[in-house]
């Protein structure tokens, strides 16, 4: 049993620079509290226990693309011989796991289990490529990437990731490459260990080359599986490049789920994102995109859907660095029980960013008297020519629609779904792929 802080065996410990990165990530790291502005209305409670689990590397594994059977599948209750839990050794053992996702839309799947890259690889298209991460640092791929714009003391669950890198994917789209399919990557969870897992991944797209890349985090398990799932995700964009970024997380709600998107983002280039929040007790979607240059443009757009007493948070922080760049966010949620729903949202323009434009909007529901919202927008602005804004509102569902719904005799929880549905179709139509819009559609 361990703390968030262990020394554990990596692979890659003989090459410096690397171990250095490490080193830097472990001396950051320290557990965010109640005087830090930053996480002052999302309590880490759920983190200040001893009893986290690493699992052991198997860099070796993926690389040589064997993925053997665990020691302990990670299903809740299985017998490691027998297979008790009725998973008919195919849970979570390796080969014989059917990691397949049936969904609406075709799609590149790679996928995660329990928080280990499973080396089966889809057929992509000439011009794109996917490595493990480790593959790509020891081939000298990652170097020029991995944690190049991040500072890590703003972001203490980065400094902890980077403090256990190893696990993730490099993905390279090449010069003009249009890559008709999305890339979906899938994390697929079912541990009764309270399990830690750092994975990074980084998205390369050259010059105007275009791509599609979707995440879903996607349980499996027991009701009450507890583990934490710590992610960063990077993202570069040369100029005239356009990466789409849709994100569902459906976590146990039993778990924790933090996670960094970091966007860099050059000449004329455009970075579209939008996030499904709905699992976990607690979670942390934070976005930070940086418009290094002229006509850079971000879309940073999410739903979060909670009850019980999860607590869920979405941070932007859209950095205009360029003139003529722009930017646009729509947050919406539902917040119900006694949950919290956290926003806090900023647009920072710079003295350089003349003719900038950011707008920023963010929208609550809450279905109870003991549900909370803590909203914190932010405008930072050193240019005179600009155009900013950004607005807060939060209400209750409309009891006068709610009688008349069910004055025609729909029943109550069907009335509220359908108001919720309406509720927060403007921004899941900010999804431009409709077989994917009507996934998330689905899943609201």
């Amino acid at each position: 049993m361990v703390g968030l802080l262990e020394n554990i065996e990596l692979f890659g410990q003989n090459i410096p620079w690397l171990e250095a990165l490490r080193e830097e990530g472990r001396n950051i790291f320290t557990l965010p509290g109640a005087k830090t502005e930053a996480w002052k209305y999302t309590k880490l409670h759920d983190l200040r226990c001893d009893d986290f689990v690493y699992s052991p590397s198997k860099f070796i594994e993926e690389l040589e693309g064997v993925y053997e059977d665990n020691e302990d599948c990670g299903c809740s209750d299985c017998d490691q011989s027998e297979h008790s839990c009725g998973c008919g050794g195919s849970c979570c053992c390796g080969n014989h796991l059917n990691l397949y996702v049936d969904i609406p839309f075709e799609a590149h799947q790679i996928h995660f289990n329990n928080g280990k890259f499973v080396p089966l690889y889809p057929a992509l298209p000439l011009g794109v490529e996917v490595m493990t991460l480790m593959q790509a640092i020891v081939e000298g791929e990652a170097r020029n990437y991995v944690g190049k714009y991040i500072e890590l003391k703003k972001y203490p669950f980065a400094a902890l990731n980077t403090a256990y890198l190893e696990e993730g994917v490099f993905i390279s789209i090449e010069r003009n490459v249009k890559l008709a399919k999305p890339i979906m990557i899938v994390y697929h969870t079912s541990t009764k260990h309270n399990l830690v897992s750092h994975i990074h991944n980084i998205i390369v797209a050259e010059n105007n080359s275009s791509a599609v890349v979707v995440e879903y985090y996607k349980h499996t398990g027991a009701d009450k599986d507890r583990y934490f799932n710590n992610i960063v995700n990077e993202f570069y964009l040369s100029p005239k490049a356009e990466v789409k970024h849709y994100k569902f997380q459906e976590e146990a709600y039993k778990s924790v789920h933090i996670a960094l998107n970091h966007a860099v983002v050059k000449d004329g280039a455009k970075y579209k994102s939008f996030c499904l929040q709905k699992g976990a007790n607690l979670a942390r979607n934070e976005t930070k995109v940086e418009l290094l240059q002229e006509n850079a443009n971000a879309e940073v757009n999410a739903a979060y859907i909670m009850n019980g007493w999860a607590t869920i948070d979405t941070t932007t922080d859209i950095a205009h660095l360029s003139e003529k760049t722009t930017s646009s966010q729509l947050v919406k949620g539902v917040v119900g029980g006694e949950a919290r729903g956290v926003f806090q949202g900023k647009i920072a323009i710079s003295k350089n960013a003349q003719e900038t434009e950011g707008f920023q909007q963010h929208r609550a529901l809450l279905l109870s008297d003991t549900a909370e919202i803590d909203v914190k927008p932010e405008l930072e602005i050193y240019a005179d020519n600009v155009k900013c804004s950004h607005g807060a509102a939060c209400g209750e569902l409309d009891k006068e629609q709610l009688f008349y719904m069910r004055s025609r005799g729909i029943g109550e929880e069907e009335a509220k779904q359908i108001l919720i549905d309406a509720y927060l179709t403007d921004v899941i139509d900010k999804i431009d792929d409709e077989d994917i819009k009507e996934w998330i559609r689905a899943n609201v």
